[in-house]
């Protein structure tokens, strides 16, 4: 086998490899399940509120990736009066078993409320 067909062999191996690797690493932060996360949290009835322009908010949903789309989100944009009504003076903003909790949760914290009660 001449050098240029090793070469590619090898490059092929590699980009192999690589997508093995990424395809069976857990998601999330920490290797935490951010899908199983995000649907623990809507079983369990809680919400996220928040606005379209806010950092905060989009690291939080960032956090979640592909699966911030089994959370329950509630725009504070789109919902004001249902935003001022439950007091909400910061976001990104949880409820979670009728606790509010203000500012970007990990996805570690979140799985622990979910867990607990």
């Amino acid at each position: 086998m001449n050098m240029n067909k090793k070469m590619v062999v090898v490059g092929i191996v590699i980009v192999a490899l690589i997508i093995l690797y990424f395809s069976t690493r857990p998601s999330g932060e920490n290797g935490l399940n951010a899908e199983a996360i995000a649907k623990a949290l809507t079983a369990k009835g809680a919400v996220m509120y928040g606005l379209e322009t806010c950092s905060h908010c989009k690291e939080q949903k960032a956090l979640f990736g592909e699966s911030f789309r089994y959370v329950n989100y509630v725009s504070c944009d789109e919902n004001q009066l249902e935003c001022i009504k439950l007091g909400i003076t910061g976001v990104p903003a949880w409820i979670i078993n009728n606790k509010t909790y203000q500012g970007v949760q990990s996805l570690e914290d979140l799985k622990k409320l979910t867990e607990d009660n």
